[in-house]
């Protein structure tokens, strides 16, 4: 197997590990296991193996002259790891009052805010494909949340966590492309997770020992860990800098449909034709957005 491909299936798994976090997760709560241990757990479980990992497995950087600016480069993945707890914290919070097949749709509204994001970040105008690709991806959100669904009766705390949620993935997503990237591997991805499990921490605060149980703890934990904070790091950081970020950007919306599609099976969530016309126009949105043209002979 050539090393493209090799790209290719990690961030496959990847994508497909973080989409079926959600549904679990109210599988969880549906038999009883609060958010806020969930959360923690989650979190703690990512911190306690990536950190074994990062011992095991980074070289250490001995240069006196590279450790101060190695401890801001630590520091940075902290503050930029906050990010991703509140991420994860939002999402879980919106599940609770939307269906997982809605809340995933806001999750990926990342994909126009990236956009935006890119504009202020590099101070330079947005190209006309990426103003038309996020067009598309609006029109698709409106399609798959139901929103012309008359039957529909959607949540506004619920619509409000998950864009929440979908602010502070497009901060993970930076941190993760441009933050400390000369860091080994299980380091960078060990203090990023560090930072998600601080701000967990703050945000849930008392209610994290009011849901505290052992065997969610071992059970759940183990399961979210591996699946939320551990897999999904590695593999991106392995694969998108092999096919690059535009290819990654397209394989990891297979996010989408795999998490629909387990919310189907698992929750037996009803998915609507417009919701699936809403999910390929988005799909396709993120397709021609990241997908370049080939270059003339």
């Amino acid at each position: 197997m050539n090393n493209h491909l090799k790209g290719v299936l990690y961030v496959g798994v990847g994508a497909a590990s973080y989409g079926i976090l959600a549904t679990f997760v109210k599988f969880a709560n549906n038999n009883g296991s609060g958010t806020a241990g969930l959360a923690f757990a989650q979190y703690f479980v990512g911190v306690v193996v990536l950190t074994l990992l990062s011992f095991l497995f980074s070289k250490k950087n001995t240069a006196p002259t590279d450790k101060k600016e190695i401890r801001k480069d630590k520091l940075k993945l902290v503050a930029f790891g906050s990010f991703l707890g509140l991420t994860s914290s939002f999402y879980y919070l919106s599940i609770q009052y939307i269906p997982v097949s809605v809340g995933i749709i806001l999750l990926m509204q990342t994909i126009w805010m990236g956009v935006v994001l890119e504009f202020f970040m590099n101070r330079k105008l947005v190209t006309q494909k990426k103003i038309i690709g996020a067009g598309a991806v609006i029109i698709g959100t409106l399609l798959a949340a139901k929103i012309f669904e008359v039957d529909a009766a959607l949540n506004f705390k619920g619509l409000i966590f998950g864009l929440l949620a979908a602010l502070c993935y497009t901060g993970t997503l930076y941190a993760t492309s441009s933050i400390a990237l000369e860091l080994p591997l299980f380091t960078r991805s060990k203090y990023l997770i560090l930072g998600g499990l601080i701000v967990t921490m703050i945000f849930w605060n008392v209610q994290i020992i009011a849901d505290f149980d052992w065997w969610v703890f071992l059970k759940w934990g183990t399961f979210l860990g591996f699946f939320g904070t551990i897999l999904p790091p590695i593999l991106f950081n392995k694969g998108i800098p092999v096919i690059g970020t535009g290819l990654g950007s397209i394989i990891s919306a297979l996010e989408i449909p795999i998490s629909v599609m387990s919310a189907y099976l698992i929750l037996h969530e009803e998915i609507s034709s417009l919701q699936w016309l809403g999910i390929l126009i988005i799909l396709i949105s993120v397709v021609y957005i990241n997908l370049k043209p080939k270059a003339k002979k």
